[in-house]
């Protein structure tokens, strides 16, 4: 959710157009059980793809803000460590009044931000690239190329695709997860040093899939319920 230029007090909230959006999804979107060092502000992205018959896929991915002391928000170990560009968001404050929500927001860049940390995803028509293990490989990637590229060795300028960190073969089949409290048959990716995937298909059609931080790993509980 990026903003450029000046926007006025009463610019609405683009996350009430979002919640309209997410209304097309065919399946319910998913996310993590309620828990208290996790926090669900409505960051969600939607993308999908469409041809002569409709769309033909979508995809839901939900950001949390996490809090390493829930019981107590103002406690320093709560904060990140943002990046520079981030920093002097944070610092800058302007002349001009802002919309509340982009207050709001522009604060939430102090704590740690799981981005696009569970994701559900749709398609229309079956095919190897929809299945569990392809859904939760490209979604371990995308969070690795997007957001470890330090620790990848990539350079923060240069959007050239690298090489696959985690393929297929990395996949654990034989993984259980629990989804609405009921414990079925999943995949996760438990190889990776920086990031945890873990995910499964849906009684409903399409599959979940969560990317967590290895850091955090121990304030998550890593099990799935539809989002509210």
């Amino acid at each position: 959710m990026r903003m450029t230029g000046i926007l006025p007090e009463d610019a609405p909230d683009p996350r009430v157009e979002q919640a309209k959006r997410l209304k097309l999804m065919p399946i319910p979107v998913m996310g993590l059980v309620s828990q208290p060092s996790l926090e669900d502000a409505d960051t969600v992205s939607l993308t999908s793809g469409e041809d002569d018959r409709g769309y033909s896929e979508m995809a839901a991915s939900v950001t949390y803000t996490l809090w390493r002391n829930p019981a107590d928000r103002s406690d320093p170990i709560n904060l990140a460590d943002p990046n520079e560009q981030a920093r002097r968001a944070i610092d800058v404050v302007p002349q001009w009044p802002r919309p509340a929500w982009l207050v709001e927001q522009v604060q939430r860049m102090l704590y740690p931000q799981l981005w696009e940390a569970v994701r559900t995803t749709w398609h229309r028509d079956p095919s190897p690239r929809t299945s569990l293990h392809s859904v939760l490989v490209e979604h371990v990637n995308h969070i690795l190329t997007n957001r470890y590229r330090q620790e990848l060795g990539l350079s923060e300028g240069s959007w050239d695709q690298p090489a696959l960190a985690v393929t297929d073969r990395m996949v654990n089949a034989q993984a259980g997860v629990l989804v609405n409290g009921v414990e079925v048959p999943g995949a996760e990716v438990d190889t990776n040093p920086n990031v945890y995937g873990i995910g499964a298909e849906l009684a409903g059609g399409g599959v979940v899939t969560a990317v967590l931080p290895r850091a955090e790993l121990k304030l998550i509980q890593v099990q799935f319920a539809t989002r509210a």
